[in-house]
């Protein structure tokens, strides 16, 4: 018999949406939530959240994503995406068949929990951050939140492996668009132009030798796209990459860093150097007091030395309150966003009880 968490990630995997774009997913999910005891809210576009009030002053949350990707499933798995060219390919099936079953557990077991609980399901991680604007309704007060936990699949380990560290766990996440504009010359009167391709070379390169060599911070370039025949100078160029670290001071030196070596490379070549930065997540900060506390639930936690360079809009519930981000080893070598991930559905059971684990982590507030 099929257990209710591997059912309803079968059934998520076959209706796979996209950004805030989620009927069917989200009919899906509402219609198992009012069949439970809970305040059923939805704070923001295209989210949903449950309630379950347990007398107590303080609130524990747990997140869900909800959206998809724009991809063709190439498994042989029974039960593959019925919607052409969209996806499940990183998990959030398996984020919300888990949410779904702590759901039906806390609606059991309510009055043995030393915390009321919030379960949020969110639109939109994959593409714009649809954290923020749950964030922005003003719901973590009114429930008063005081911990907030969420965790994602992840290949490279054990099926069901939990991992997680303290501290910085994902990125803050930037990307990088410059626009060079030089003097477009026939390549025998290259003295007389501004030599655009030169210029976008150039900074790419000193870029490469001045950023710091350090796993916790990254500036890298993937592309450079400039000309349009070989004997005449380019008169524009475009480069594109992006920016990541874990912390606001090495953001604000690359970014610093950056300025400083498009202004000289200006100089030198006579080009026009516009550097525009589109922001992304901030960095998921495990605190580290949760963590600790995390440990003592006795759930077997793989602690990461490094943590990978990828960036989770997580981040912005951490800000309003101390949180913890969790890795769940999808037992499959598989990339995140390939048209072949999958994961082994052991891993949703562990998952589950780590999120049952931490209902009843007794916070003392």
């Amino acid at each position: 018999m099929t257990s209710p968490v591997v059912q309803y990630r079968r059934d998520l995997h076959q209706i796979p949406e996209l950004g805030f774009d989620l009927p069917k997913t989200l009919a899906y999910v509402k219609d198992h939530l009012h069949t439970l005891p809970g305040l059923v809210i939805e704070p923001a576009p295209s989210s949903v959240c449950i309630f379950f009030d347990a007398g107590a002053a303080s609130t524990v949350a747990f997140r869900a994503d909800m959206d998809a990707l724009p991809t063709t499933e190439s498994t042989e798995r029974v039960g593959r995406s019925l919607h052409e060219g969209r996806m499940h390919a990183c998990g959030h099936d398996g984020h919300m068949a888990m949410a779904l079953a702590l759901c039906d557990y806390v609606s059991e077991h309510i009055d043995t929990l030393p915390h009321n609980v919030l379960v949020i399901f969110q639109p939109a991680e994959e593409t714009t951050g649809g954290a923020e604007p749950i964030c922005a309704s003003g719901i973590f007060s009114r429930f008063n939140v005081q911990s907030v936990y969420g965790l994602h699949m992840w290949p490279g380990f054990a099926a069901g492996q939990i991992v997680s560290r303290p501290g910085p766990l994902m990125a803050r996440c930037c990307e990088v668009h410059v626009k060079i504009t030089g003097k477009s010359v026939h390549i025998a009167k290259a003295h007389e132009g501004a030599d655009a391709l030169l210029a976008g070379s150039l900074l790419v390169s000193r870029l490469a030798d001045r950023v710091p060599n350090d796993p916790l911070q990254l500036l890298r370039f993937g592309l450079l796209k400039s000309g349009t025949v070989g004997n005449i100078v380019a008169g524009s160029a475009t480069v594109a990459g992006t920016l990541r670290s874990f912390s606001d001071d090495d953001h604000e030196a690359l970014i610093q860093l950056l300025t400083d070596t498009a202004a000289e490379v200006e100089k030198e070549t006579g080009c026009e150097v516009e550097i525009s930065l589109t922001a992304g997540y901030p960095a998921v900060i495990n605190d580290a007091d949760l963590f600790d506390q995390v440990t003592s639930l006795g759930i077997p936690i793989t602690v990461l030395e490094e943590p990978p360079m990828t960036g989770e809009d997580f981040s912005f519930y951490q800000r309003e309150a101390p949180g913890v981000f969790f890795f769940v080893g999808t037992g499959r070598p598989d990339a995140l966003h390939s048209q072949t991930f999958d994961f082994d559905e052991a891993a949703l059971e562990s998952g589950l009880r780590l999120l049952i684990a931490l209902t009843h982590l007794n916070r003392g507030q």
